[in-house]
């Protein structure tokens, strides 16, 4: 691959370091709150090299890479430098791509699944890792793995068999997407959900790894863990369950766990962390479902976490969890203002465009919580979330909004705002923030919070009326298609699935932006409709932030695969792509130059209720029905189409624009907890926002090094 190639692949310089704040909330817990919060956050981290190992079989080793050689040094990076002889800037270009690598827990981004690889020479790096014994055999086990990156380097997450990494499938180069498909549907078959699962191919049979710290006596589907398939596309061959899979940090997250649980503050905490505990030392997924219940019931809680084997979007084929867990404090004062939307949520849900038929029978109404966050670990921090992720408890028992307040305000110094017209700037400065935390509430609570998958619960039960099924509204008939027994959303739109579902919510969000009721919720205007108000603003803001996320999300697209990197910023993507066909001169894309060098964003704030919310409306019910009625057939290649890039305009010519202008993403420094055993009392430990900051913190909380 050629040098100029690689430019895009290259570690930010410097990368965006910021702090996240936390000290004011967790000084305001108890003695008690404050230990919970420890022992969820050291449960957290300690599923740090699992992260790891999920990314890249190198990722481990270069993280072990940067510890030891730290060691080596006592922090002290001029001395290090000193012993091999690099230059400073050298020097300063692997602390950027160490400060990025562990913001990111591995070598490829968290948010567009591209490899990044340092500035400086391989030799650098290789006379850093001369000055230690320990971090010499570290970095020769990253087998050239830091700088790799031709044309086999496998720049991008994805299949194996697409050219692509992926550890999901370790030690596997010969399986194949078929295979995992055929594989999947036989797990469904058998009620063994994925999430906490690796899967292996040998000699053409497979097998299942199993996250767990024990081999249980009994697991999910029984004492059997080895079967021959008879039928189908795995006839002949056999599959095993092998449990035990990360047992080491398994145990240690198992430890802490139980700690949590004795310092939990209700039964509800204590039942979720016993149920956690289960999980993760059996691997029982059906007692994770449990934990997540008890977590729903726990309403209103002071310290607020989660943990497990959650989001799947790393996963090529979108159905196995990445190890994440995050211990949180709340923010009442924001806090009250998402509580007055869920108290609107049921009449707001009404509002969306389609019928009750596709929406639940009842709203159950969840948290809706601002936190503030002391722990994140996984491999990058969201702005909001809304878990659990299985629909089945969703629709039965409710789910948990959170939005991340510090994650939200942190900002880096001197920030660059391409592609915002001068006459926009200033309003998009001033609320694009409250705009955001809008979008996010809404994202969040009404958008993965509503809608009815029509289903065959079980053989001949149905959750509709099948004699009397749903009319469509563009055919003017009854539905054809629904969820069969055993069939989830993830299942049945496989690898779409999660890009899907982020741009239905996004679009709830754009639609419901528009009720100024909403607005007046979160103290902007009264509620009267007026498109010139702070209101008017606030929605101004969140229309061209869209527009605008939409554009720079061709950096996450990868022309070479043409493959999208990231679900979120597919989804922007196509939103943007609904903008611009609104007609009307709505949105716009505008240059004066032939290279697009001036490219800016156009939007008519004036037809934002009418143009904009309508190509919104139909955007959103098309995909809304789709997904309620199973319809992959329709709704994939529809939300394929809407989601292709041109590779004329959009993949060269905008692209190459967006790329030149890219601002570094915020990696984000995080404290730690220590707890005193002889006194019972925990102290927090923070960290500059520097690369070496970012460095010591990870060095602080990380077991010896093995």
């Amino acid at each position: 691959m050629a040098a100029h190639d690689l430019t895009h692949y290259l570690a930010d310089s410097p990368p965006t370091v910021v702090r996240l704040e936390i000290e004011k909330h967790f000084d305001a817990l108890s003695d008690q709150q404050k230990c919970y919060a420890h022992f969820i956050s050291r449960a957290s981290f300690q599923g740090n090299r699992i992260v790891l190992r999920q990314v890249s079989p190198e990722s481990e080793p270069i993280y072990d890479f940067i510890l030891a050689l730290h060691k080596s040094c006592n922090g002290n990076w001029q001395a290090v430098k000193a012993k091999a002889q690099v230059t400073d800037e050298d020097l300063t270009y692997f602390l950027e791509y160490a400060a990025q690598f562990l913001g990111n827990t591995g070598n490829y981004k968290s948010f567009g699944d591209a490899k990044f690889i340092p500035r400086c020479p391989e030799s650098a790096i290789a006379a850093l890792a001369a000055t230690s014994t320990e971090a010499n055999e570290h970095y020769k086990a990253t087998k050239g793995g830091i700088s790799s990156a031709n044309e086999q380097g496998m720049l991008h997450l994805g299949y194996t068999d697409a050219g692509h990494m992926t550890t999901y499938y370790p030690d596997s180069p010969d399986i194949t997407q078929a295979d995992i498909e055929a594989v999947t549907a036989w797990m469904g078959k058998q009620g063994l959900l994925p999430e906490n699962t690796r899967l292996k191919k040998t000699n053409g049979n497979f097998q299942i790894l199993i996250a767990s710290a024990v081999a249980p006596s009994e697991g999910d589907v029984g004492k059997e863990t080895r079967f021959a398939i008879e039928v189908g596309p795995l006839a002949g061959k056999t599959i095993e369950l092998v449990y035990g899979d990360y047992a080491s940090e398994m145990k240690a997250i198992v430890k802490e766990i139980r700690g949590a649980s004795a310092s939990s503050d209700n039964e509800n905490q204590k039942q979720m962390h016993e149920a956690y505990a289960k999980s993760f030392e059996e691997g029982s997924l059906k007692a994770f479902k449990d934990s997540q219940k008890f977590w729903i019931m726990d309403k209103g809680p002071m310290v607020e976490s989660n943990i497990g084997f959650i989001e799947t979007y790393r996963d090529p084929a979108g159905i196995r969890g990445e190890w994440e867990g995050f211990a949180a404090m709340v923010n009442m004062e924001r806090t009250r203002a998402f509580g007055e939307l869920v108290d609107n949520a049921e009449r707001l849900i009404p509002l969306l465009p389609w019928s009750k038929d596709f929406e639940k029978d009842k709203f159950l109404s969840p948290d809706f919580t601002s936190l503030e966050i002391l722990t994140f670990a996984g491999s990058g921090i969201p702005a909001g979330i809304n878990i659990p992720n299985y629909d089945d408890i969703r629709q039965n028992f409710g789910f948990k909004n959170v939005s991340l307040g510090n994650v939200l305000s942190a900002k880096a110094p001197n920030e660059k705002i391409p592609f915002i017209a001068k006459d926009d700037l200033e309003v998009y400065k001033k609320y694009r923030d409250p705009a955001f935390e809008v979008q996010v509430g809404l994202h969040e609570l009404t958008g993965h919070g509503c809608g009815k998958l029509l289903q065959e619960t079980s053989p001949g039960k149905y959750n509709f009326d099948i004699n009397n099924p749903p009319i469509l509204r563009e055919t003017g008939k009854p539905i054809t298609t629904w969820y069969k027994p055993g069939q989830t959303w993830g299942s049945v739109f496989g690898s779409i699935a999660g890009s899907y579902e982020e741009c239905r919510a996004e679009l709830v969000a754009m639609y419901l932006s528009c009720e100024f009721r909403v607005l007046q919720i979160f103290g902007f205007g009264d509620g009267t409709p007026d498109i010139y108000s702070s209101a008017g603003d606030v929605l101004y803001a969140s229309y061209i932030s869209m527009a605008r996320a939409g554009l720079v999300s061709l950096e996450m697209w990868d022309p070479k695969s043409q493959k999208w990197g990231q679900a979120h910023s597919q989804a922007r993507f196509s939103i943007l792509k609904c903008f611009l066909e609104a007609g009307e001169g709505f949105c716009k894309l505008e240059s004066s130059k032939d290279d697009l060098s001036d490219l800016t964003i156009k939007l008519d704030r004036e037809k934002i209720l009418t143009h904009g919310r309508t190509a919104v409306a139909d955007y959103l019910h098309k995909l809304h029905v789709y997904k309620s009625t199973a319809d992959v057939e329709k709704g994939g290649k529809f939300y394929t189409d809407m989601t292709t890039v041109d590779p004329e305009y959009w993949g060269s010519k905008v692209r190459s624009v967006v790329l030149k202008n890219k601002q570094p993403r915020k990696v984000f420094v995080q404290a730690n907890t220590y707890l005193d055993e002889a006194s019972g009392k925990v102290t927090l430990k923070h960290y500059d926002a520097t690369l070496e900051g970012m460095v010591q913190s990870f060095v602080d909380r990380e077991a010896p090094v093995r």
